[in-house]
């Protein structure tokens, strides 16, 4: 099910199905950080106004500002 990473609650698995259009400089720091299609994550940690999310990635975690995070496409997938 297709949705937006701000809307995942702690312990919700997805997948990376692409990048928004008009994201450029996002998509480039957001690829160079490992987050290709394809890639599954985790969400670890979410502060308490929703900013940033923490995101369990390949074994590291990363945090993900609103901004950044708008710029991915993703879907929940089930684990």
């Amino acid at each position: 099910m297709k949705k937006r990473l701000a809307d995942f609650v702690v312990g919700e698995a997805g997948q990376v199905l692409g990048f928004n259009k008009g994201t450029a400089h996002y998509r480039q720091k957001l690829l160079a950080m490992g987050l290709v299609k394809g890639t599954e994550f985790r969400v670890v940690w979410v502060a308490p106004m929703g900013d940033p999310v923490e995101i369990r990635v390949r074994d590291f975690s990363l945090s993900l500002r609103k901004e950044e995070a708008k710029a991915l496409q993703v879907k929940e997938i089930a684990q």
